[in-house]
């Protein structure tokens, strides 16, 4: 059996629009939801959100994930 190697990456996204630990919870899910992502944390005082994903996965499946719950991403590190 031949185990191919995926690569893993770490994104910070900076996130506009949230007001309450609901916004960071609704943004969250939306991202562990992208087929890729192994891990997403959101955190309301910073404003940011860490994910750590597969390296198929493209900074704009990150950004529509966000924009499906109503926020905006507004710098990806």
């Amino acid at each position: 059996m031949i185990c191919k190697e995926v690569k893993m990456k770490k994104v910070k996204l900076t996130i506009e629009g949230m007001h309450c630990a609901s916004c960071a919870s609704n943004i969250e899910r939306s991202l562990k939801k992208v087929s890729g992502v192994k891990e997403a944390s959101v955190s309301l005082m910073m404003k940011k959100g860490n994910v750590e994903c597969d390296d198929s996965v493209s900074d704009d499946d990150l950004k529509k994930a966000v924009a499906r719950v109503g926020y905006k991403v507004a710098r990806v590190e």
